[in-house]
C-alpha cells in the first residue's frame, strides 16, 4: 500500500511524466526466486513493498480458473500467482503504461505462460471475463473512492464462490474498508496481519 506523501501522478496516472530509470530487484517470494524490472514512475521500484509481500505470501489461490491482479504496478503479485500454478489464467491491470510495459516485460523474464497484461482504468479492460480470485493492492494515495470503486464494482466480475483479497494499511483505512467489503460481500475476515498490515478476505456468495 502506498505512503500518503507519494504523488498520484507518481504512478497511478495512464502516462508518468517522470523520465523512465529503469532498474532490477531480485528477490524470493514464496520460497521461490523472481526478477523484476522497475522504472521510476511506478510504484515500489526499488524493492517488493511490505504490504506486496504480505498479500502475496497469504493470498489464497483457486485450483484452476482465472484470476485478476488489479493495479498490478510491474507485476509481482500476478506473475507469483501465475508462476504457483499451470492451471490458473492470471490477467494483470492497470491504468499506467510504464505499469504495464514493465509487467509485460516481467513475464518474460520470469518464463510465465499463463499470464496476460491489458491496460485500463480499474476493470474497465476486462469487461469480457468473470473471475474466480480477485487481488489488489490498492493505490490509496489515488484517493479513497478509487479504492472504495476497486471493493464495490469487484462482484460484478467475479463468479458465485470466488475470493477477493486486498491489503490494507492497518493505521490508514483499514475499518472503513472493512466495513466497504461487509457491505459489497456480505462477509469479510483477515485473512494475515504482519508489520502493519493486514490482508482482508471477502467471498462472492
Amino acid at each position: 500500500m502506498p505512503k500518503k506523501s507519494e504523488s498520484v501522478n507518481h504512478y497511478f496516472t495512464a502516462f508518468p511524466r517522470s523520465k523512465a530509470k529503469l532498474g532490477i530487484v531480485r528477490t524470493y517470494l514464496c520460497g521461490r526466486p523472481f526478477e523484476f524490472l522497475t522504472a521510476s514512475g511506478v510504484f515500489s521500484k526499488k524493492r517488493v513493498d511490505l504490504g506486496t509481500r504480505v498479500l502475496i505470501e497469504s493470498m489464497v489461490l483457486p485450483e484452476k480458473g482465472y484470476v485478476l491482479d488489479i493495479g498490478c504496478g510491474y507485476g509481482a503479485v500476478g506473475i507469483v500467482a501465475a508462476s504457483s500454478n499451470p492451471n490458473l489464467r492470471v490477467v494483470m491491470v492497470d491504468v499506467n503504461g510504464r505499469a504495464v510495459w514493465l509487467a509485460k516485460q516481467n513475464i518474460q523474464r520470469n518464463s510465465i505462460d499463463n499470464a496476460e497484461v491489458r491496460r485500463g482504468f480499474l476493470y474497465e479492460s476486462v469487461e469480457d471475463l468473470i473471475f474466480n480470485c480477485v487481488l489488489s493492492n490498492p493505490p490509496v494515495s489515488a484517493g479513497i473512492e478509487t479504492v472504495k470503486a476497486i471493493i464495490v464494482e469487484a462482484p460484478k466480475h467475479m463468479a458465485n464462490k470466488a475470493r477477493f483479497q486486498m491489503v490494507v494499511k492497518s493505521k490508514i483505512g483499514g475499518k472503513r474498508l472493512k466495513m466497504l467489503l461487509e457491505k459489497a460481500f456480505g462477509n469479510t475476515e483477515i485473512l494475515a496481519r504482519k508489520s502493519g498490515y493486514r490482508v482482508f478476505i471477502s467471498e462472492k456468495q
